[in-house]
């Protein structure tokens, strides 16, 4: 054991940002510092904790001293080679990451809408400072999804990626599949239970998971991706009727973050309410728990699967990555992350209206004769073949029912201009719903 303490390698670390994760990164590293140097022959030292805050109680108690409001005696200790930030938001973040970058400090963060929307700026500020980035904890938590991308599907062309990768839809999501439940009491319950913020736009509107999908896809495909890029839609409008009738077809709703590359270098990046077989696995993911399925060219499907948020989960993959970079293994691979430019690819980025897809169509409609030959009759106008039709005899709002359609697979826009066709018909009485179908690909024998 002397031996092996002789060889360990003291790293001092400055974390910006005290919060609920900024807590479990410190408790992590004070509470494992001797199991964390006998694995790895690291020992972690909390030189300093930068937060606005200094009196807010936490779990988890500091030793004297290291608690402070100046960000300069984090920038100046020329002895702390790892900066942590976790203050969140883009604004400050930024500005904190280039400061420490320009102190000589590797950065470590779990912020992904500064990453996805100024990440090829600070990628470059740390280059030019021969310093790296680590964000692990960025996309999915606890998950080791950026790695696993990076080093270990690295031989792989990567030709899609279907991902659950925020828990606070998902837990919404599941509790209107199991219990029922319309989407504002699912959503007060998910915030009751702290999986959601008290304001959740963020993630009900697919905006955080765009942010995530924007880092996945730019390392998956090797290119600069920017939000623009990414088609988003939430799941502010979901019904439980659709999640019931869906089910009733054979499909559970999911929010899903989808990043597809055609045989032409075609990309389509979409955030977006999907219907997919109750037989597949990402329709098992649960609660608030993430997941993503990963097709590659040689290792066919991989799924990561794992709690994709909290304090400890998140607070285990931004240590992980202090570890990596104090190992010198983050320094490698940020010196080899290269990413094409934006400029470069840009006309390879799909839009929307160009997707194929099947679509669920659910109409409201007034229960008379010929209802169902002018619904035909407006989809057969706009090339539009139906694969299946569910109907209920039990009359909603007005008398009227609702009439569920599936389609066979079409293009977006021809699905557009169809709905616009269907909203016109007297007999429908509200705005038809449409939610995409998703076939994911089966990996088999």
């Amino acid at each position: 054991m002397g031996k092996c303490n002789m060889q360990e390698k003291n790293i001092k670390i400055g974390l910006v940002g005290f919060g609920t994760v900024g807590a479990g990164v410190a408790k992590i590293i004070l509470e494992n510092t001797n199991a964390i140097a006998s694995k790895t022959g690291l020992r972690l030292e909390l030189a300093c904790v930068v937060d606005a805050d200094l009196k807010r109680p936490r779990p988890v108690k500091l030793p004297d001293g290291l608690l402070t409001n100046d960000l300069n005696r984090l920038l100046n200790d020329k002895s702390i080679s790892i900066g942590v930030e976790l203050v969140g938001g883009t604004k400050i973040a930024k500005d904190i990451q280039l400061k420490m970058l320009a102190a000589g400090k590797h950065v470590v963060t779990a912020n992904k809408a500064l990453l996805a929307e100024h990440g090829a700026e600070l990628y470059a500020a740390a280059h030019k400072n021969d310093r790296c980035i680590a964000f692990e904890a960025s996309c999915a938590g606890g998950i080791p999804i950026i790695s696993g991308i990076r080093t270990g599907l690295a031989a792989n062309d990567i030709k899609a990626m279907y991902g659950i990768v925020n828990g606070t839809c998902n837990y919404i999501l599941s509790n209107m599949t199991s219990k029922g439940a319309d989407f504002a009491d699912a959503l007060a319950q998910a915030q009751q239970k702290g999986y959601a913020e008290a304001d959740p736009t963020l993630d009900i509107s697919g905006g955080d998971s765009a942010h995530k999908l924007a880092i996945l896809a730019s390392i998956a495909f090797g290119s600069s991706i920017e939000m623009k890029d990414i088609f988003v839609e939430g799941i502010q409008l979901v019904s439980k009727d659709d999640v019931r009738f869906g089910g009733e077809m054979g499909y559970v709703l999911k929010l899903l973050a989808i990043a597809e590359k055609d045989d032409k270098g075609r990309i389509s990046l979409r955030v977006h309410p999907s219907f997919i077989s109750k037989e597949n696995r990402l329709a098992m993911v649960d609660g608030s728990f993430n997941a993503l399925s990963i097709f590659g060219h040689a290792v066919g499907n991989v799924m990561f699967y794992g709690r994709g948020a909290g304090m400890m989960p998140t607070a285990s993959a931004i240590v992980a990555d202090i570890i990596e970079v104090a190992l010198g293994n983050s320094a490698t691979t940020f010196k080899n992350l290269n990413l094409k430019p934006h400029a470069e690819i840009a006309g390879s980025i799909d839009k929307i209206d160009n997707l194929v897809s099947r679509f669920y169509i659910r109409l409201m409609v007034k229960d008379q004769p010929g209802v169902f030959a002018q619904i035909g009759k407006v989809l057969a106008d706009n090339a539009i073949s139906i694969s299946g039709v569910l109907q209920h005899e039990i009359p909603g709002p007005d008398s009227t029912v609702p009439v569920i359609v599936t389609t066979h697979p079409n293009k977006q826009d021809k699905i557009t201009a169809a709905l616009a066709g269907l909203a016109d018909l007297k007999a429908v009485c509200d705005k038809p719903v449409c939610i995409r179908i998703v076939d994911i690909p089966e990996d088999k024998e």
